[in-house]
């Protein structure tokens, strides 16, 4: 019997080791901040983007952005700059990346208009996830959110949530989406 578990025990031990491992890179911000270094161009080091087709990513949970890192790495989802970027990247640099960028913080002002019903369970009226799992959507550009609502539309971006969402919307209806988030002020600030 003893015998029989000892291989089960080894598994249990590694696993138990590896995600003590992984934890512990998702502490170092500080080499974050330098894997940060080739994100500036286009998402800014404060996690802000400088380009209207890139999100801002300041402030979006960890565990949100190193799904999306290892997406674009696995090749789950595909964008021409992203997935060369990601495939360069170190489980260790995504986690490390992606704390840098959660460690920022972001205030939004609501400025006009009213919230999408569809929207807010998951992105907040305020456009501020209200899951770990979720992005914020506060001061996106509206060129973006129509974009990635337009992917998930046409099945070119999967997920479980947001592709029957977004199935169910016009162009009208996720133009409206956009410009109502993208409305949205915000402001980020790292966080020590």
């Amino acid at each position: 019997m003893v015998r029989r578990l000892i291989p089960y025990l080894m598994v249990l031990l590694l696993g138990g080791l590896m995600l003590a491992g992984t934890a512990a890179y998702a502490q170092d911000r500080d080499a974050g901040r330098k894997v940060a270094g080739m994100c500036r161009t286009c998402h800014g080091l404060d996690g802000y983007a400088k380009i209207p087709i890139a999100p801002h990513i300041g402030g979006e949970p960890a565990s949100y952005l190193a799904a999306q890192l290892q997406a674009f790495r696995s090749g789950v989802r595909k964008h021409e700059m992203m997935s060369v970027v990601a495939a360069s990247l170190s489980d260790a640099q995504i986690d490390n990346v992606a704390a840098w960028y959660a460690g920022h913080a972001v205030a939004a002002t609501v400025t006009e208009g009213e919230a999408p019903a569809a929207c807010t369970a998951c992105h907040g009226a305020d456009g501020m996830s209200q899951a770990e799992d979720v992005p914020n959507l506060a001061g996106e550009t509206n060129i973006y959110i129509d974009t990635q609502l337009k992917a998930f539309k046409r099945g070119k971006r999967r997920h479980e949530v947001m592709s029957d969402i977004a199935g169910r919307l016009d162009d009208t209806e996720i133009r409206m989406i956009a410009d109502y988030y993208a409305a949205i002020e915000i402001e980020i600030t790292q966080v020590d």
